[in-house]
């Protein structure tokens, strides 16, 4: 298996700076992942200002450190007997 990627890397020629070009079709890719990742970030902060907005008017719980109760208790657990 060696051998035969040794002789692959050796049949196959370097090729010239002149032959290697990124070209249109490259530059328009990454034009369109920059695109990509700005609608990402803006729809991010979008439902960023929805998730405060909600917690401001009370839709969540508090969070579990500021409850009165026994926070420190773990749920239960429930476990299956093979008997």
């Amino acid at each position: 298996m060696q051998q035969l990627v040794l002789q692959i890397f050796a049949l196959d020629p370097v090729p010239d700076d002149n032959n290697v070009k990124a070209g249109w079709g490259a530059f328009a890719i990454f034009v369109l992942l920059i695109l990509a990742v700005a609608l990402l970030c803006w729809s991010f902060v979008k439902q960023m200002r929805k998730v405060k907005a909600a917690n401001e008017a009370g839709v969540y719980d508090e969070p579990a450190a500021d409850r009165s109760d026994s926070s420190d208790q773990l749920p239960p657990t429930h476990t299956r007997s093979d008997s």
